[in-house]
């Protein structure tokens, strides 16, 4: 029998591709870069190849350097970005590090899903907000008070304090650990929430927790991974196609 959606305390969130529409923020940030490219690049104005790279090198620099705050890992992806679509970038130049450095600190401007803040404000009234994420504090604090309107999260975890980023088993035991200590949260009170399977619903079941798939472009997405590639590492409770969706179950579940 399927658990309820009103047995939980505290939803634990994925942020950039669940609340933040981490792909448009990407796409704009990288507009530069693009703008480098040669007519006739095979890269050039190929939005999704571009997210690809970007989520290939990413995934390579958080696992070579899981103790670098995210805003100066985006700034070394970028970088790496470049040598690999052969854009003459000159490390030494401040246009170059002028580059890195706005792609680094593009965070904060990444737009929030169009249903995601009415739908947080409608959670926060059933239960605790837990964020964990990859991003450092800073860079959460600007989305936090930018794109999500200022909404207020019971405690949030970053893979700057831990000092690993998903999908290391580590950042989730961490939270669990945390949120227990902090706000009395056990390990079967939680629903993770999230878009990417790889980085967030594989190391949930592995941790124990409940997941639900906030699927937004599912299998067309550009990061995260493909349900039918992982789904005997994934045991989805919940599937939903945005997070107005999940809130618009909970007011059911909790008026039957």
């Amino acid at each position: 029998m399927a658990t309820s959606l009103t047995s939980f305390t505290a939803l634990s969130f994925d942020v950039y591709a669940t609340l933040i529409d981490w792909e448009s923020g990407i796409s704009v940030a990288l507009s530069p870069l693009n703008a480098h490219l040669p007519d006739g690049h095979s890269m050039k104005n190929d939005r999704k190849g571009l997210l690809g790279l970007f989520t290939h090198f990413e995934g390579i620099l958080e696992e070579r350097f899981p103790g670098m705050p995210y805003t100066q890992l985006l700034g070394e992806v970028y970088e790496e970005l470049a040598k690999e679509l052969s854009v003459p970038l000159d490390p030494a130049s401040g246009a170059t590090a002028e580059e890195k450095s706005a792609f680094g600190n593009s965070v904060g401007a990444w737009p929030a899903f169009p249903d995601t803040v009415e739908a947080l404000r409608k959670l926060a009234e059933r239960y605790k907000l837990i964020v964990l994420s990859n991003v450092d504090k800073a860079a959460f604090e600007k989305t936090r008070t930018g794109p999500l309107q200022g909404i207020e999260f019971d405690a949030v975890y970053t893979a700057q304090e831990i000092g690993s980023y998903k999908p290391d088993l580590r950042n989730f035991e961490w939270m669990i650990e945390h949120a227990e200590r902090d706000l009395g949260v056990k390990r079967d009170g939680f629903l993770h929430i999230a878009q990417a399977l790889k980085h967030d619903h594989v190391p949930a079941k592995k941790a124990g927790l409940k997941s639900c798939w906030i699927e937004r472009a599912g299998d067309d997405a550009a990061m995260g991974g493909r349900l039918e590639d992982l789904q005997d590492d994934v045991e989805l409770a919940y599937r939903f196609k945005t997070l107005g969706d999940l809130a618009t179950a909970v007011e059911q579940g909790f008026k039957s």
